[in-house]
């Protein structure tokens, strides 16, 4: 595979100062169910092109699609004679020196390649599973993939990273109000991890029929990985350099070594652990990747960085780019230590939160957010589970709710889905007095 080694130097022949070419080989499939029945089996096999294009400071980043390779040379073209026309970026930084890529074993797994062509087995099992409880129907999907990817760099870098990943959600009904969702993901076939997803949905859609309503108010609230996943989204976004220096992240006054939330709290982005999808040895830079807390026992300890934003605070690249912004691989929460039963055992009024959506911020700077409920969600009453409840709205402050945490599980999951969009690995967790209000349709 030299064409990635061959675009570099016809960027570079063309003119542009500096370049990284990265190339992506990618075979995907993707298996759909609709009402308990696979409904639509996708098959993609692409091979895209990105570049990281520099000219006096001026900085470009394509990504071509489909495109055959040997057109590439025409983008190069159009691309320089633009170059003269745009401003100099305010974020340009020299590319960094190159880094010596970490091997990262078992990342590939050649039983996701065998059910690619065909994953109807699979997706009958998560049915089967599912409907061991008397649920209605499920609907959701299975997606497996295979890529490899080569990067080069002006610099001198050259790197490649093959993996597979298996990704998987879905939501099961039964009744008229009671639905359950959960998620799994992984570098490897796992269906183990298939079928605990298929029973926990459905137990979920059993458990959330009969649903009453609550009044809004200031509740101890356990969120489940799902929920959590999708708030360390956001922390992760904005524990990034890029974030800080535009405005949109709640650490703006912060720096490392400040508390910024509860002793029991510690996320690492962890982009060595073989078994979640995320798991990479350089950065898009190629700059090696590490192991790092983000916080640790509450500490802020690392902002996350490329070149760019390490230029402008004055510090190192952390592996993390990105090439317009940081961003982490994996990202670990550290166990607690309860059983779910014991941390709702911990709750004398409060509500069991197990799937989220719309999650929007009001002010990025104050951690002002809110998002909505959705599918199973339960009132609870001195330590016990006393009725499913219907939909409301968590209505807070970001920092509020890793401040305020007070537990989590022992047992964590490893959830990737599109509200959770990087591999995560978290337990449920309980943060006391947090704000919520009303639903409104």
């Amino acid at each position: 595979m030299e064409l990635h080694k061959n675009i570099l130097k016809q960027a570079l022949d063309k003119g542009f100062d500096e370049a990284i070419v990265r190339v992506v080989d990618s075979y995907r499939t993707m298996a759909k169910i609709y009402n308990s029945e696979p409904s639509v089996v996708q098959h993609w096999k692409n091979m895209d092109i990105e570049l990281y294009l520099v000219k006096n400071k001026r900085v470009f980043i394509v990504e071509i699609e489909g495109l055959e390779p040997e057109k590439t040379n025409y983008t190069l073209e159009q691309l320089i004679a633009m170059a003269d026309k745009l401003r100099e970026s305010e974020l340009y930084a020299p590319l960094p020196e190159p880094g010596k890529p970490v091997e990262i074993e078992e990342v590939f797994d050649k039983n996701i390649t065998k059910y690619i062509d065909d994953p109807s087995d699979l997706v009958e099992e998560i049915i089967n599973t599912a409907h061991e409880e008397k649920i209605d129907y499920i609907a959701g999907m299975i997606d497996l993939k295979h890529n490899k990817e080569y990067l080069v760099t002006s610099k001198g870098f050259e790197g490649t990273h093959e993996y597979t990943s298996m990704e998987s959600y879905i939501r099961a009904f039964a009744g008229e109000e009671g639905s359950g969702q959960w998620s799994t993901c992984s570098t490897k076939l796992r269906r183990d991890k298939l079928v605990e997803m298929a029973k926990i949905a459905a137990k979920y859609a059993i458990e959330s029929k009969n649903r009453v309503d609550i009044e809004p108010g200031i509740y101890d609230i356990i969120l489940s990985p799902m929920v959590f996943g999708n708030i360390l989204e956001y922390i992760a976004f904005m524990a990034s350099g890029f974030t800080i220096l535009t405005g949109m992240s709640m650490f703006m006054r912060n720096k490392p070594g400040d508390k910024v939330a509860s002793e029991k709290l510690t996320i690492i982005d962890d982009p060595h652990e073989p078994e979640l999808p995320g798991s990479r040895g350089y950065d898009l830079e190629g700059v090696s990747t590490s192991r790092k807390p983000i916080i640790d026992k509450g500490i802020l300890k690392n902002i996350l960085h490329n070149s760019k934003t390490a230029t402008k605070f004055n510090t190192k690249t952390t592996g993390n780019a990105g090439w317009i912004y940081p961003q982490p691989w994996n990202l670990i929460v550290e166990p607690g230590e309860y059983k779910l039963e014991e941390l709702i055992g911990e709750v004398k009024k409060g509500i069991l939160v197990t799937n989220n959506w719309y999650t929007r911020f009001q002010n990025y700077v104050e951690g002002e957010f809110s998002t909505i409920t959705r599918d199973a969600l339960f009132y609870i009453e001195n330590g016990e589970i006393k009725t499913p409840i219907k939909k409301i709205r968590i209505a807070d402050k970001l920092g509020n709710v890793i401040k305020n945490m007070d537990g989590a599980t022992k047992e964590l999951y490893d959830i990737k889905w599109w509200e959770v969009s990087h591999p995560t690995r978290a337990p449920y967790i309980l943060t006391r007095n947090i704000h919520t209000s009303k639903h409104m349709m």
